[in-house]
């Protein structure tokens, strides 16, 4: 478990230079680690704790991620900016980043939420940073939120945008057989072959009962994803002449 650190000398600065951005107010930095274990245990403090600045950073959050993924990937269309920014943003995400910053070291938690590990639980991360998020938003605006996730993020936002240069064929099908059919896609194991250390998969896929494509692969997964591919080459052909 982490040590601690709020309240001890040098805390503040020490978190500040490891979020990479000075506050004016720094009872706004004060409320932003302060879980609302803490603030139920001890009323008599006077601390409010961080759910409202965790509120207003979640707003904030996708809109400078919104704003850098737009930036970033000029060329790619919406989907994929959508699919960019939730993998960067998610609760798993943004835990990550808290833990990098070393941001449990300084939350302020219960007595009892601190000794079952609530400084390394992801969903107390991830609120506490987008807590600290709203905090920096109302301290230096706009121009200092952006300019704090875009230090934190880039790197990510870089990850996940070759991730998803790489097509997901069956996500992209889903999508285009609903538009156009309304209807699902049903992907159908049609053969398995080879030994277990080389096995071989062949799958079909259709479409509202019409064979739309079959694929091979290693694993169903990459048969499934040639079938999708070669049926959505034929969705976005159009109907078959007769």
């Amino acid at each position: 478990m982490e040590t601690p650190r709020w309240g001890k000398p040098g805390w503040l600065e020490l978190v500040q230079v490891r979020l990479g951005y000075r506050f004016r107010n720094e009872e706004l930095l004060n409320q932003a680690v302060t879980h609302r274990s803490y603030a139920h245990e001890n009323p008599g403090h006077g601390l409010c704790d961080n759910e409202r600045l965790e509120f207003l950073g979640d707003a904030v959050l996708n809109a400078v991620t919104s704003h850098l993924v737009m930036s970033r990937f000029p060329d790619k269309p919406e989907g994929e900016l959508t699919r960019i920014r939730s993998s960067v943003v998610s609760k798993r995400a943004l835990a990550r980043v808290a833990r990098e910053i070393g941001l449990g070291e300084f939350l302020l938690l219960g007595k009892g939420e601190d000794r079952t590990g609530g400084r390394g639980k992801a969903s107390i991360l991830a609120d506490s940073y987008e807590a600290v998020v709203g905090a920096v938003y109302l301290d230096g605006g706009y121009q200092g939120a952006f300019e704090m996730l875009q230090a934190h993020l880039s790197g990510r936002l870089e990850a996940a945008g070759l991730k998803a240069g790489k097509q997901d064929f069956k996500t992209l099908l889903q999508e285009q057989s609903q538009r156009q059919q309304q209807t699902m896609p049903c992907y159908t194991l049609v053969s398995e072959s080879g030994p277990d250390h080389d096995k071989r998969f062949r799958v079909s896929v259709s479409i509202g009962g019409v064979a739309m494509g079959q694929g091979e692969g290693k694993s169903k997964k990459e048969a499934e994803q040639q079938a999708a591919e070669q049926a959505l080459k034929r969705l976005r052909a159009g109907p078959d002449p007769p």
